[in-house]
């Protein structure tokens, strides 16, 4: 069964909180999406309400993928740049399918709805990403298109001796 994505939906109670779950379980399953675990609610609501505010400024946009019964399942949040030499680039920020869901293609389906919402926006070239080295992510992203373009040896400490690679990913989208 695939999701249905939006993107920008209105932002109510549900939403919210089904994004919190979301990015709760997330990361206390291991994921990548700026936490080590366990993480709770209150730990991630500062993060969420920063891309909320993004929202209400007209800088970020939501991707969201709901299962059937409405339960958020995938979220991205595309990130307009700010400075006036690279708004033909957007960022891509908190990549999450939630991991009951691994391996069922939801991956997928968030990053060619991600593209897309990215090529509606108007005037963007190029979708960037960032990811946790050590993780798989990377190879998961250049199976979606995206091509390494940096890389920064250590710049992610997740515990006291365990560093990793803040990997610097591009997907071109008018090339």
């Amino acid at each position: 069964m695939a999701l249905t994505f939006d993107v920008d939906p209105a932002l109510d109670r549900t939403l919210r909180d089904g994004i919190s779950a979301l990015w709760v379980d997330v990361s206390n399953a291991g994921g990548a999406v700026g936490f080590v675990p366990p993480v709770t609610a209150d730990e991630v609501r500062p993060e969420l309400v920063r891309h909320l505010c993004g929202m209400a400024e007209g800088r970020t946009s939501l991707v969201v993928g709901r299962q059937e019964d409405g339960t958020v399942a995938a979220t991205a949040f595309l990130t307009r740049n700010t400075h006036r030499l690279m708004r033909h680039w957007i960022g891509v920020y908190t990549v999450m399918v939630h991991p009951r869901h691994q391996g069922k293609g939801y991956g997928r389906e968030l990053m060619a709805a991600t593209a897309d919402a990215a090529r509606a926006a108007g005037g963007i070239d190029a979708i960037r990403l960032t990811c946790r080295g050590g993780t798989g992510a990377d190879r998961f992203y250049a199976s979606c298109g995206y091509k390494e373009v940096g890389r920064v040896p250590d710049a992610i400490r997740v515990a006291e001796d365990d560093y990793r690679d803040d990997i610097i990913m591009l997907l071109p989208l008018h090339r």
